[in-house]
């Protein structure tokens, strides 16, 4: 992929593996080289649209095209699936570690609430004074 900037990088990652087809195109074309014909044979659409599908896993630079003849040869880029694995173990890590500090704050500060005999009682409303949601029967 032609981009520099890591975040157009990873929304045209995202954007070629939220497909479920380019996903399966990925997987069959990282297990080794299929021309476009035989992968669009494997699929229930029109030549084009696995044309389309190729095309965008390959400007996502998630895969390699090369003419061999008449032909059209797709192979897998390990190297970007693995830059994809990479850019999600670091998001992993990000909440982890968001997570981990949750879990200090939560240690370091214990909740509050009733502690024993000292802790004060809940108001209750006395019988003669009703609850402003108890409905009032009406005067006549």
């Amino acid at each position: 992929m032609g981009t520099k900037d890591p975040e157009a990088r990873a929304d045209a990652f995202f954007h070629a593996l939220a497909d479920r087809t380019r996903r399966d195109i990925l997987r069959r074309v990282l297990a080794g080289e299929h021309s476009v014909s035989t992968l669009a044979r494997n699929y229930d659409m029109s030549f084009a649209a696995v044309q389309k599908h190729v095309a965008v896993l390959e400007r996502a630079g998630l895969i390699t095209k090369r003419r061999s003849g008449r032909e059209q040869l797709a192979t897998g880029d390990v190297a970007a699936v693995r830059s994809v694995a990479s850019m999600l173990s670091d998001l992993e890590s990000i909440w982890r570690g968001r997570i981990s500090r949750i879990d200090e704050l939560l240690a370091a500060d214990p909740p509050s609430g009733p502690t024993g005999p000292t802790s004060p009682k809940p108001h209750r409303s006395s019988p003669a004074t009703p609850h402003p949601a108890t409905p009032q029967p009406e005067e006549s």
